[in-house]
């Protein structure tokens, strides 16, 4: 029977050791889970402000943009104006022109009448 009790004892012995190095394991376990749980929320948190950084950017860009969009519209609005205002520069040239040339010819045409009057 005393072997019997040596044996019981000495199953004990190494059940409470496996228990004990089980037991140890799991804590250690438990400590890398921990580890990992607050690199998660760490890692959340910053995703978090990034989510935030990249909206407001996002919001400031489409602004720009829009403004951007408002200085191209300005711009060609402003450059086809200042086209036809060129070229209406160049036909009132154009007619100033005819017209001088046409006065021209008429002051010409008239003194050669008046110097034929003259001569008459």
């Amino acid at each position: 029977m005393s072997q019997h009790g040596a044996a019981l004892q000495t199953y004990n012995q190494e059940l409470v050791k496996c228990l004990e190095a089980m037991k140890m394991r799991r804590s250690e376990l438990q400590a890398q889970i921990d580890a990992q749980e607050d690199e998660k929320n760490n890692l959340q948190r910053e995703i978090e402000k990034m989510t935030y950084k990249l909206s407001r950017l996002n919001d400031s860009l489409e602004k720009r943009i829009n403004a951007r969009n408002e200085y191209d519209r300005t711009i060609a609005d402003t450059e086809a104006a200042y086209m036809k205002i060129l070229e209406s520069s160049q036909i009132l040239l154009n007619m100033i022109k005819r017209e001088a040339t046409s006065l021209d010819q008429t002051l010409i045409k008239t003194t050669m009448e008046k110097q034929q009057f003259r001569q008459q």
